[in-house]
This record gives structure tokens, sequence and C-alpha cells, in this order.
């Protein structure tokens, strides 16, 4: 059985200088991709990127993750997917992982989008025949004709992404770790992407989105986590959170 067992996890990343730069333009740099907080670490500055993370997941479960840039929900896919150790704590994971964090990964721009379709497919764990097998389907939705047999290099953002959504949707994750970047697309496309979508969700044992869309997680998930500067304000069912995140000051009142 599928499941996501973080228990206390902390994920840190030290802050090492180079000679040429300053120590605050090293921190500062570090916190604006990372977001967090900064602390010390036996003298070496680090950025705590998720403090005190508890979760438990199992199969049927499909959690939001919300928060502001910066807030750690990035990390914490990683983390989940094994990308990321925790600093303290542990993470421990069953099941197939499918990373969905940058549509791009495991791209080749110099080989066609046929031949992309499988070198995607391998990096998300499917085989070669799976993805052969699947390849004019995939054809087929991304709506790309002739241009599948030219290299990468020559699509735009917008084709782009249409193939990359085109692999991921085809795929049968045990668990799907997918982080929102589907922005550039038409809308008409995006809508049929939306069904995709849907379906890899039901395929899928567990779900875990990073979004900002209320409308993408209200369409595919039940619960959410909300987090903030790296620690977890709230979970629970996906409507309440959802309110919560919004208008802060109604869960200082639930508090109280």
């Amino acid at each position: 059985m599928v499941s996501i067992e973080v228990r206390r996890a902390s994920v840190e990343f030290p802050i090492f200088d180079a000679k040429t730069r300053s120590l605050k333009k090293a921190v500062l740099g570090t916190v604006g991709r990372a977001g967090g907080k900064i602390g010390t670490d036996a003298r070496v500055p680090v950025v705590e990127a998720l403090r005190d993370i508890t979760l438990s997941l199992r199969h049927g479960d499909r959690v939001g993750l919300i928060g502001h840039n910066g807030a750690g929900k990035s990390t914490l896919l990683r983390l989940m997917s094994g990308i990321y150790e925790p600093t303290r704590g542990t993470s421990q994971i069953v099941g197939k992982v499918a990373p969905v964090f940058d549509l791009g990964v495991g791209m080749d721009p110099e080989i066609s989008g046929y031949e992309n379709i499988i070198i995607r497919g391998l990096f998300l764990g499917m085989t070669r025949k799976q993805m052969e097998a699947r390849t004019a389907e995939i054809a087929e939705f991304t709506e790309l004709g002739d241009y599948l047999s030219m290299p990468l290099r020559t699509y735009s953002t917008g084709m782009r992404v249409r193939l990359a959504l085109g692999v991921v949707t085809s795929i049968d994750p045990e668990i799907l770790l997918l982080d929102e970047g589907i922005g550039a697309v038409d809308a008409a496309f995006l809508e049929r992407a939306r069904d995709r979508l849907t379906a890899l969700v039901e395929r899928s044992g567990i779900l875990v989105f990073a979004s900002h869309s209320d409308e993408f997680l209200v369409q595919l998930c039940t619960s959410a986590l909300w987090l903030d500067r790296g620690e977890i304000r709230e979970q629970g069912s996906l409507g309440t959170v959802l309110s919560h995140y919004k208008n802060p000051a109604s869960l200082t009142g639930a508090l109280q």
C-alpha cells in the first residue's frame, strides 16, 4: 500500500560564501530562492526551508499545497520525492514516485519531439515499451503534427508545454507530486489538459499538488496543507484551509 510518512522533518541549506561575494549577498541571494528562515549551525549560516513538518498520507489522499512563493511548497515536494533528505526528522515513502516539478525536466532540445516522448517517460519511471505504446495517443493530444519530427529547440514555449503535458498525463503513477507550471498554453488546450489531469489523478494512489489556482485545487484535491515560511500553518479539508488562507484573521478567530 502506498504511503508518505514525514515526522518532525526539517530541511536546511548551508550557505557557503565565496571570496568574491560578501556574506550578506550570499545570505540574501539564497533566501530569495529558497524562502524560509535564516539560522546558524556550527557557525555556518543556513536557510531553514522546512521546519518540524509532520504529515501522514495514504492511498486515495489528494492534498493541495498552498502558501505564498517561498513558503516551502517546492521544497516539501522534493523532500517527499527523495531529492532532498531531511536535516532532522524522518521521511519514509512507500510506492513509485512520479515527480512533476518542472515540465521541461528530462527533455533534450537537440532531439525530436517523438524521441523526447520516450526520454521524458523514462524519466518519470515508465518503460520504453510503455511509452512507445502511448506515443500515437500523446501525439494526437498535443496537436503538434509534423513538429514532432523536429528538434525541440524549434518549438515555442507553448509547444514545449503541450508536449510535456501530453507525456506527463499519460503515465501511471503510484504517488504523483505535481508542481503547477502550465500557464504558457492557450485556454482551449488548457481545458483539454484539465480533463487529462483529472484522469491522471484518478489513476494515482496519492496526489500532492502545489498550486496557486483555486480552480485547479478544487478540481483535483479534497484536502489542503498551508505552508508559511517553511512551517505548517494549517492542514485539513480543502474548503476550510483555503478560506483561512484567503482570510488569515478567520483562522485566528477560530483558534480563540
